[in-house]
């Protein structure tokens, strides 16, 4: 799916459906200023919660409404991020949107029994290319 950042909102309606209420990680893969946090921006803005949405990127989480939790670990390893205790909070009902979630993440989540949604954003002059994998 391509669209035009001024599309972001198309994209949303598309993952919402596919996360279906359910509890779910979303790792969110892309170059750095894809647009990983705009798509969390969104998304939040979508569902009628009033939150600033910014990227964690120094706090490592942030929580917007009651259930979403957002993460990014661009600056942290795997170990350190399950030093901090990060991989339990996943443990929580909700959705987990993690910026930068690798392949290592994502196999230990499904080992673990997360149910995971894998986005990749690519970066082009005027538009965004989203795929949904799993």
């Amino acid at each position: 799916m391509t669209l035009k950042l001024s599309e972001i909102s198309q994209f949303s309606t598309v993952l919402k459906e596919k996360i279906d209420d359910k509890d779910i990680v979303v790792l969110l893969r892309g170059d750095l200023a894809s647009g990983k946090t705009t798509l969390v921006q969104n998304f939040v803005s979508s569902l009628g919660i009033d939150n600033v949405v910014t990227s964690p990127t120094f706090s490592i989480q942030s929580i917007y409404g009651d259930d979403i939790y957002h993460y990014d670990v661009y600056n942290k390893t795997l170990n350190e991020f399950v030093a901090l205790g990060l991989l339990e909070e996943f443990e929580k009902s909700g959705i987990h949107f993690v910026e930068w979630g690798d392949e290592k993440l994502e196999n230990i989540l499904k080992e673990y029994g997360f149910e995971v949604i894998v986005v990749n954003i690519e970066k082009n002059i005027e538009s965004r290319e989203y795929t949904i994998g799993s």
